[in-house]
């Protein structure tokens, strides 16, 4: 009886495990899920753990200061070239924003890497697409309150940003920065950040995966 127990808790965490290396496992076309739509595992929260919560499998930003890294497995967390997809919903006069090669800081604005700009309506005239205050873009592309898909593209000193499939911004780090001495915000390589900007934008997140490059 000992015996057969052992063997079923022993399947059990086999089943468990192999559940677990699927979850990372790229589909056909080499893209990684990095949120399963249940748990905030693999990331950390800075700041305000409050601002992000998970409702009906997806990330509802709501709440002051805060940026959600994603501290997981994949790659070690530690990304260089690489394609990054999204579902993002705004609400009205929300400001977010996508953070890439950055790394996991306690508290502020993070120091490491660019911001790719989440905007459609905030105050904020750099909207949605922007390389933040790097190359900016002016207008907007899609409405408050429909999903839409954000896709940005890392690759050697270029970041290509495109909403709905459709490219709206194209930096160069050589061309639109120039000498960028000893600034931690430059191409790198790193983590990817959400962020909750201030109490009242209200955005939500899902599907997000990523796909390595060479």
């Amino acid at each position: 009886m000992l015996l057969s127990m052992k063997k079923i808790a022993c399947i059990a965490l086999f089943a468990f495990v192999s559940l677990s290396l699927h979850a990372q496992k790229a589909d056909k076309e080499g893209w990684i899920k990095l949120f399963n739509g249940k748990s905030f595992k693999g990331w950390s929260i800075s700041e305000n753990p409050d601002s992000f919560s998970i409702e009906d499998g997806v990330i509802k930003i709501d709440g002051p200061r805060a940026h959600l890294f994603y501290t997981g497995k994949v790659a070690d967390h530690d990304f260089e070239n690489f394609e990054l997809k999204m579902q993002i919903k705004t609400m009205p006069n929300a400001n977010s924003g996508i953070f890439i090669h950055t790394e996991f800081q306690e508290g502020g604005w993070p120091e490491k890497g660019y911001e790719i700009q989440v905007n459609q309506t905030h105050g904020d005239w750099r909207k949605t697409g922007s390389v933040y205050s790097f190359k900016d873009v002016k207008e907007t592309y899609v409405t408050d309150g429909e999903w839409y898909t954000k896709h940005i593209v890392v690759q050697g000193d270029q970041v290509t940003v495109k909403v709905n499939g459709k490219v709206i911004n194209e930096f160069t780090e050589a061309q639109d920065r120039g000498d960028i001495g000893e600034s931690r915000k430059k191409l790198s390589s790193g983590t990817i950040a959400l962020q909750a900007h201030d109490p009242k934008s209200v955005i939500y997140y899902k599907d997000i995966q990523i796909k390595p490059l060479p």
